[in-house]
């Protein structure tokens, strides 16, 4: 993985880590659930970040099999 895809893959892990923490945290010191806003949110970034690994596997897998 070069470095400008390992950097946007931990800038979307840290994101998402801090995004589930304060969720955590509402759940345990307050007993409310997330707003579904932010819940949507976390989920569009776990996308993203599923979407930037995947892009890199489908690129390796057609190399390896593109001419056949």
């Amino acid at each position: 993985m070069n470095s400008t895809k390992r950097e946007e893959v931990s800038s979307h892990l840290r994101y998402i880590r801090l995004e589930l923490r304060d969720m955590h945290q509402m759940l345990l010191k307050e007993d409310l659930l997330p707003d579904a806003g932010d819940a949507r949110e976390v989920h569009a970034q776990l996308d993203a970040l599923h979407q930037l690994l995947s892009d890199k596997n489908n690129k390796k897998i057609k190399k390896q099999y593109g001419n056949f």
